[in-house]
């Protein structure tokens, strides 16, 4: 069986998650390059029923008060860290397919990098409000895609197919939370696991040549 790519799994919903994604195209840009990228998000219920019919259950833990209260303190500790801009998102019950769904249509114009940053950009330093259709659009436009298809990505059965495929690989390989970083066998989760998972790409991918020879 042929080894999988490394590969890492985000969210546009993850503070943790878009700190993983600047410090990965900005520090490790090789790697960046060198790896699959698979979008990762709470399905709404159509997707959901989809899910569960095949047998698949993703983890979802609500945060306690507490635990919400961390993070807002962890978050921004790790942005000051990294001179990060930040605004905190007052969006309520976001639904994620919007801007994932519209991600997987960006990728196929050859524009997923540039949409991803867009994306994190207006929910994690703008403040915009990423499950609105008409920001999607507008991210669109910019990116000289088309601004219906992107803001329509969650109506379009081949899209949710191809939504429902990545919500599937996710369960596969056991994802339980973002960002989730995979080489081989080895497993790491969280923005600071990034460096581990560096190290084991370019590990390997210096160790193939070699062994070719």
């Amino acid at each position: 069986m042929a080894r999988k790519p490394p590969r890492w799994y985000f969210s546009f919903g993850s503070a943790y998650s878009w700190m993983a994604y600047r410090d990965l195209t900005t520090r490790y840009p090789d790697v960046a390059e060198a790896i699959e990228w698979i979008p990762f998000w709470e399905p709404n219920d159509d997707h959901h029923d989809d899910l569960e019919s095949s047998g698949v259950q993703l983890p979802y833990v609500e945060l306690s008060r507490e635990k919400y209260a961390y993070v807002l303190q962890d978050v921004r500790r790790l942005a000051r860290e990294r001179e990060l801009r930040m605004v905190w998102p007052v969006d309520r019950a976001p639904d994620w397919e919007v801007s994932h769904l519209a991600y997987l249509v960006a990728r196929d114009g050859g524009c997923g990098r540039q949409f991803a940053d867009a994306a994190y950009r207006a929910r994690w330093e703008e403040g915009r409000d990423i499950s609105s259709p008409e920001v999607i659009a507008r991210i669109g436009a910019d990116l000289g895609l088309d601004p219906a298809a992107l803001a329509g990505a969650r109506q379009d059965p081949q899209v949710r197919a191809r939504g429902l495929e990545a919500l599937n690989a996710a369960y596969r390989d056991g994802v339980f939370g973002v960002p989730y970083f995979i080489d081989g066998f080895q497993r790491f989760w969280g923005v600071d696991r990034l460096p581990g998972f560096v190290s084991a790409v370019r590990h390997r991918t210096a160790a193939a040549p070699a062994a070719v020879r």
